[in-house]
């Protein structure tokens, strides 16, 4: 999925761990995030984690699963 320049947050490309969504300019897959939260860890502690996803991009993936969940 590639967007906007000033709203990258995924990417998806064959060459990138075989297609898995990963969040932009990065090689970190976007399931991850979710694995973290699942397992109690917060998202402070998956930025840590994962210096190279910024705050924003995680934050927005999470508005946007809840736009979706929520309409």
């Amino acid at each position: 999925m590639i967007e906007r320049e000033s709203h990258k947050v995924i990417s998806r490309d064959k060459d990138i761990l075989g297609g898995t969504p990963v969040f932009w300019g990065t090689r970190v897959p976007v399931e991850t995030l979710w694995d973290y939260l699942e397992a109690g860890d917060t998202l402070g502690e998956f930025l840590e984690d994962f210096p190279s996803v910024e705050r924003k991009q995680a934050v927005a993936l999470i508005e946007r699963a809840k736009k979706r969940v929520l309409s």
